[in-house]
């Protein structure tokens, strides 16, 4: 328990699609979970029925509590950020209120530019959980990964305790962390969301596979450029590594474009683009992906 926390602890979660309806239902087991958000259709069904969680061959009801994007909610010993890229901004006025004292603030959201934007009171982490949003407050859990945390010891016990393997890392390591989920993000998720095909389905066709390829090394040479030492030591072989354990599962940004939302290309392949301009990287195979995939979404509201 957080030092000085007596009840069983509370836990807001900003996001209602893939991951934070697997969070939530996962953490539920070992404390009260509130989901926040905007999409009245997942609050609506989270309300009379909890999230639907499926793992395996089994299927389950999680009840939460649920609440509009501000309204109050009660004082959460740790607030989980989990919305799109996209919707970052929108959460910062809600995150101070819904804190409370000597608590902690955790992202895990893909790609760049969300821990500047939260503020220095939240930590960054990343993880490689996968999960498939079905419908409104339905998830499908695809493969397990390892969560990287800079989050105090007892905000990490609390998401082990709720089943996931997570490692803890030093503040100043996040940004490593950060740039090597986003290698693996620009090699998988735009090749899978244009082609419309699971993780898996990359390997097995040799063009797409190359694709995936030239896009994770092209992110590794600009973070290369930056300084940044990535958690492993080829992107690519990392890329192809975490496509075989979550094969089944539809990248987050394919399961944007089949709902016809908007996907978080900028902060992935346009920042990679843009980071590499601003170095004298060329990163053509990212340039071109996040063209095509503005291109997909152009008229349906994408930024």
């Amino acid at each position: 328990m957080r030092p000085g926390s007596g009840a069983r602890m509370r836990i807001t979660i900003f996001g209602t699609g893939a991951l934070g309806c697997l969070f939530g239902a996962r953490l539920a087991r070992v404390a009260q979970v509130t989901l926040v958000g905007t999409w009245a259709e997942a609050l609506a069904a989270v309300d009379a029925r909890g999230i639907l969680l499926e793992e395996g061959a089994e299927s389950r009801t999680v009840r939460v509590g649920t609440a509009r994007l501000g309204a109050r909610v009660p004082a959460a010993d740790l607030v989980l950020v989990l919305v799109k890229s996209w919707q970052t901004a929108g959460i910062v006025p809600h995150l101070g209120p819904a804190l409370g004292e000597g608590g902690a603030a955790l992202t895990l959201q893909n790609g760049l530019g969300n821990l500047e934007r939260l503020g220095p009171g939240v930590a960054g982490g990343v993880t490689t959980e996968g999960a498939t949003l079905l419908g409104p407050g339905h998830v499908r859990a695809g493969g397990s990964g390892p969560t990287v945390v800079a989050a105090p010891e007892w905000a990490a016990g609390l998401l082990r305790r709720a089943g996931f393997d997570v490692r803890r890392c030093a503040p100043g390591e996040v940004r490593a962390h950060l740039w090597g989920k986003l290698a693996v993000s620009c090699g998988i998720n735009a090749v899978t969301a244009l082609l419309g095909v699971p993780n898996g389905e990359l390997l097995a066709r040799p063009a797409a596979e190359e694709m995936m390829v030239r896009a994770a090394r092209e992110c590794a040479r600009v973070a290369e450029s930056a300084g940044i030492r990535l958690p492993f030591a080829d992107a690519a072989e990392e890329a192809r590594a975490v496509a075989a354990r979550t094969a089944a599962n539809r990248s987050s940004m394919l399961q944007d474009l089949l709902r016809g939302g908007p996907t978080e290309c900028d902060a992935i392949q346009g920042a990679v683009a843009a980071e590499g301009a601003r170095r004298g990287v060329p990163t053509p195979v990212n340039g071109m992906l996040w063209l095509l995939l503005r291109a997909a979404t152009e008229g349906k509201g994408n930024r």
